[in-house]
């Protein structure tokens, strides 16, 4: 009786009225019930996710499920693989003894299948190279990321806004530390005659923070050509959806330029996208593997930023999953977010383990059939317990599933394997050279250099502009409150969003 009566709650919760794809089966009392199938919903999946997880519990692969089933259902997928574990999804998988067990109790037979996938770099790792330019983050977006305070953060502002007026572009570091250069010294009078004094002090600040960055690799990722967000929402010549995979192996230990590669990302696609409301499924999902990157060392204002991205981008029909190994890896405003949850198996060896896997429970749904705490610690490979929203948005019931195993190559491709791939790539001929265009930096130059063949004047430089100065304290001592409040839907998508408003590529 207990058995049915799982069998019938479990199935009628998981049946949905529009397009959904399986995940696996429920699990009582240990055993996979084939008849108990588990699926989810595309209609709720914009309202993102969490796999959650210790090492060695199946991730990566939960993770491979649920790409390759988007992809089916042409759903465009991001993936951010941070340990080079992803690649796999381009070739078929092998057939195992394991793995047809395992499907043959889920009773669906494993098809080994090989899926459209284009990879992507920050770096010169093997992938299409993706860059933006400063001009694109905009002073707002840029005082996050490097961590401003409000009076560097003003005269930032201030300097986009002069650079803007002369119409000079600004693409990469070398324009924004040739910019600031300028306007402390051959520029200088010219500069404050308009927007008044800077302090040398807030400019060496905002050098060093820059400098810091670069350090972390970001002059490979500011520059040009920029990469368009329409490239990641593709079909193949079989509708299939295109999984783009991220390849991060190498920038484990640079966080900054992580967050904000993400960050700017999450902005270009709440800007360029419309509203979708209630749709049958999201535009794109994202998937970002060791989510904790993301959130370490990274600033309160950061934080907050991807809070409000992640709260506003579900209405642009954009999908946000982070996976990680303890929920409390995200910041609680963003894990209150998230509506569907995979949370593969915990380990409990200390006492701080056992009062974190009971927090994790209480977040659960109530179930008839587990001891959530005990489950969570009972968890074999593969197995996850399981709840989402369904299509009116309510919690699904709590289940333990029997995961099914990826269709495509459980590994790595090899570095033949992965060039081969890149070779076959369409976007690769749009992006693997770097433009360096007439910019900031090449534009003051030639201003100075034209500056010392004019004889200088014997007056007095200009007295400062009263009404400059009262511009550039207003921005220095209220940056962000000043620039949102005079209108709102310029200053949602400049304030917001970090960008000035001529998000046009020049």
């Amino acid at each position: 009786m207990r058995a049915q009566k799982f069998t019938e709650e479990i199935s009628n919760a998981y049946q949905f009225e529009g397009e959904s794809f399986p995940l696996g089966c429920g699990i009582l009392d240990g055993k996979p019930i084939g008849e108990c199938r588990v699926n989810i919903p595309l209609a709720t999946l914009n309202r993102h996710g969490l796999v959650a997880g210790a090492t060695g519990t199946g991730k990566t692969k939960t993770i491979q499920v649920l790409a390759e089933g988007l992809s089916d259902h042409q759903v465009p997928v991001l993936l951010m693989d941070l340990k080079g574990d992803l690649s796999g999804l381009a070739a078929s998988g092998s057939r195992h003894p394991k793995i047809e067990e395992r499907q043959q109790h889920i009773g669906i037979p494993f098809v080994p299948k090989s899926f459209p996938v284009e990879l992507m770099s920050l770096s010169n790792d093997y992938g299409i190279p993706l860059r933006a330019t400063i001009t694109e983050f905009g002073p707002i977006l840029l005082s996050k990321v490097l961590d401003l305070n409000e009076t560097q953060s003003g005269v930032l502002a201030v300097l986009f806004k002069y650079l803007d007026d002369e119409a000079i572009p600004l693409v990469d570091l070398k324009d924004l530390k040739k910019a600031l250069r300028f306007i402390m010294e051959d520029g200088k009078q010219e500069f404050e005659s308009s927007y008044g004094r800077v302090s040398s002090a807030s400019v060496g600040a905002i050098q060093r923070k820059i400098i810091a960055l670069e350090q972390q690799g970001a002059e490979q990722f500011f520059g040009e050509p920029s990469f368009e967000i329409d490239d990641l929402m593709r079909l193949d010549q079989n509708q299939k959806a295109f999984i783009s995979i991220m390849r991060l192996t190498d920038i484990q230990d640079r966080p900054a330029l992580f967050s904000s590669f993400m960050l700017s990302l999450l902005v270009e696609l709440y800007e360029s996208l419309p509203e979708q409301g209630d749709a049958d499924r999201p535009k794109l999902v994202i998937f970002i593997d060791e989510a904790h990157l993301l959130f370490r060392e990274a600033s309160d204002a950061l934080v907050d930023q991807l809070e409000i991205i992640v709260k506003l981008i579900r209405s642009k029909g954009v999908g946000l999953f982070f996976c990680t190994q303890a929920p409390d890896d995200i910041p609680n405003p963003i894990l209150g977010q998230l509506g569907l949850r995979v949370q593969h198996a915990l380990r409990a060896v200390t006492a701080k383990d056992r009062k974190a896997i009971k927090l994790v429970a209480e977040n659960f749904p109530l179930s008839d059939f587990y001891k959530t705490e005990e489950a969570l610690t009972s968890l074999g490979i593969g197995e996850a317990l399981f709840t989402c929203l369904n299509e009116k948005g309510i919690p699904t019931p709590l289940v333990a599933t029997y995961l099914l195993a990826p269709r495509s190559r459980m590994g790595v491709l090899s570095d033949p394997e992965l060039a081969k791939q890149l070779s076959r790539s369409e976007l690769m001929p749009k992006y693997q050279k770097a433009i360096d265009r007439d910019s900031a930096f090449e534009m003051l130059n030639r201003r100075m250099v034209e500056e010392e063949d004019v004889p200088k004047p014997n007056s007095p430089k200009a007295q400062r502009n009263p009404a400059s100065d009262s511009l550039l304290e207003s921005l220095s001592k209220n940056t962000f409150v000043r620039q949102m409040g005079r209108t709102v839907i310029r200053e949602l998508s400049r304030g917001l969003m970090g960008v000035l408003g001529l998000k046009g590529r020049r």
